[in-house]
């Protein structure tokens, strides 16, 4: 297929708004694909996404670096190109509108194919070390030196993550349905287990739902990890699960190891590799743990016997050089409190049985923990727990239905937390203020979004200038610099890349901001870098928060 095909089709869904209609273009447009490699690629392509999120691959393709390839295809100044930025609102229709009067002449004719992009995306995902960005830049010219305008405007938005066509994972997911005459559910398991939507097409292509139907857990490919619900009170809990297992709430970040056929890796929330960040959770787990299986758990910084705060962490899972150094100054645990993969897929057998099994593979450590549970319908001994876990500084308990699965990547009521401190937001950040006075060369404002429910658009909803250490504000400005698309005087926006967790005294109705509501008095209390920009908090949380306001009134 031709990439020009491709941005054709982007081209025509841009402008829809209707879910119904996407979903049925998307379904008609990847039916008739015939080849596999590119049913893959354009069913990953047209959410944004260049590599599955778990995939070690990535393209190292910032701002700037994409600003010296347009400079070099149009002859015109940086400054330029942010000035047309500033006009367009979009890199990508400054892309293409560059490409149209491009004074750069290319020697022949190169129709693109869709396998010839990805090509390049591998061939530049490759490069490291000394050269490397000018190898990519040099790429890169030439992609764009023999792209349409059109061509160049898909090519941009894809190389930053940023499509614009209102295309959410639910939306492929149902197309995929459809195109291929299989269930929306089958085809949502099958994306849990994989994490790759573009392999789930390819399989519900050929196969069917025979072939969706085997696909199962396998070590080394990371699964969507279980989510919990908010709860209100330990009453709810019993009332929906009778006995009720109760766990402490650590207040550490989330991670899935992979222990089986001579290697381990561990993988963060987001699904990426974090196990050189671990030298010494990895090296203790070879230590404790049988071979042959997938844990769910928790890493959390100790120091003196007392939790670390999160963000130490998050350092730890960041830092790519002087490891050894930061392991003894920040010092990790993990406690392990599920297990998904046994010799085979257990996520469908009951937590009861996944515990046991759970406390068969593993011989604690100093290092290596399970995690303590307690199953009971008594709310002075959950209560009691609630309490322990809080002076050991934690954040609250996990309120878990003993006979449930494990199911990956929802969000539901067979588990449930409960936390001490008040209901906070995850909001994506697409903007921010350069400061004043001694502040000047900081970024101390920020905006906020949440996602659209079935679009997964970015919906703003307030700033937050509160919250922040000085220290704070410096290791987010260095990193916001990094991904800056465009200047507006003070006033910057972002690439949508981070999620700050952001309290608040109250939720407001808005006509100011796109999601029509608006937070009063936001502080800022945590980067979560741990959490992907698709798993922000939606729209519709924001509404259930702000209907909860009242009941408690």
């Amino acid at each position: 297929m031709l990439f020009k095909e491709f941005a054709e089709f982007c081209e025509g869904i841009e402008k829809i708004s209707s879910t119904l209609e996407l979903t049925a273009r998307i379904s008609e447009f990847i039916k008739k694909i015939e080849d596999d490699e590119d049913l893959y690629n354009v069913v990953l392509f047209i959410m944004g996404k260049i590599y599955p999120p778990w995939e070690e691959k990535e393209l190292g393709v910032g701002i700037g670096l994409l600003y010296e390839v347009l400079e070099n295809i149009s002859g015109l100044k940086k400054e330029k190109i942010e000035d047309m930025v500033r006009e367009l609102g979009d890199l990508g229709l400054v892309s293409e509108k560059l490409i149209s009067g491009r004074s750069m002449l290319t020697l022949e004719v190169e129709e693109l194919s869709i396998r010839r992009v990805r090509e390049i995306f591998d061939e530049i995902s490759s490069l490291t070390g000394e050269g490397s960005r000018k190898r990519k830049i040099l790429l890169l010219t030439g992609l764009y030196g023999v792209a349409s305008p059109l061509e160049a405007k898909y090519l941009t938005r894809l190389i930053m993550n940023e499509m614009r066509l209102g295309v959410g994972e639910g939306i492929v997911r149902d197309a995929i349905a459809r195109a291929f005459g299989v269930g929306e559910d089958l085809v949502e398991r099958a994306y849990m287990v994989t994490n790759d939507l573009g392999k789930v097409a390819v399989i519900a292509k050929k196969s069917g739902k025979e072939g969706l139907e085997k696909i199962k857990i396998e070590l080394h490919t990371p699964v969507r990890m279980m989510l919990a619900q908010v709860a209100e009170s330990f009453e709810e809990a019993i009332a929906d699960m009778g006995k009720v297992a109760v766990e402490w709430k650590f207040d550490g970040s989330r991670v899935q190891v992979h222990y089986g056929n001579g290697e381990l890796r561990i993988y963060s929330r987001r699904l990426e590799n974090v196990t050189k960040a671990l030298p010494e959770i990895a090296d203790e787990i070879r230590k404790t743990v049988k071979e042959g299986v997938i844990l769910d758990g928790e890493v959390i910084a100790v120091k003196d016997g007392k939790p670390m705060p999160f963000q130490h962490v998050l350092r730890r899972f960041r830092r790519k050089h002087g490891v050894s150094k930061m392991a003894e100054k920040i010092p990790l645990q993990f406690y392990a409190f599920d297990i998904l993969f046994m010799n085979g897929g257990v996520i469908d057998k009951p937590l009861v049985e996944r515990r046991k099994m759970l406390q068969s593979v593993i011989s604690e450590s100093e290092r290596i923990r399970i995690a303590k549970q307690v199953i009971t319908s008594d709310r002075e001994e959950m209560e009691r727990i609630f309490n322990e876990a809080i002076n050991a500084g934690h954040e609250g308990v996990m309120l878990k239905n003993p006979n449930s699965p494990y199911v990956p990547g929802k969000r539901g009521k067979h588990w449930l937390k409960l936390k001490s401190v008040m209901e906070t937001l995850d909001l994506v950040v697409v903007g921010g203020e350069w400061g004043e006075g001694k502040r000047s060369h900081l970024i101390s404002s920020y905006e906020l979004a949440c996602l659209d429910d079935l679009t997964g658009n970015l919906l703003k909803i307030g700033k937050v200038a509160t919250g922040f250490t000085d220290e704070d504000l410096e290791e987010l400005t260095e990193m916001f610099r990094q991904i800056i698309i465009l200047h507006e005087g003070k006033r910057v926006e972002f690439q949508p890349k981070y999620i700050f967790e952001v309290a608040y005294q109250e939720i407001q109705k808005s006509p100011k901001y796109e999601s029509g509501y608006a937070l009063r008095f936001p502080r800022f209390i945590r980067l979560r870098d741990d959490k992907d920009v698709s798993e922000a908090d939606r729209l519709s949380r924001v509404e259930d928060l702000y209907q909860k306001q009242f009941k408690k009134t």
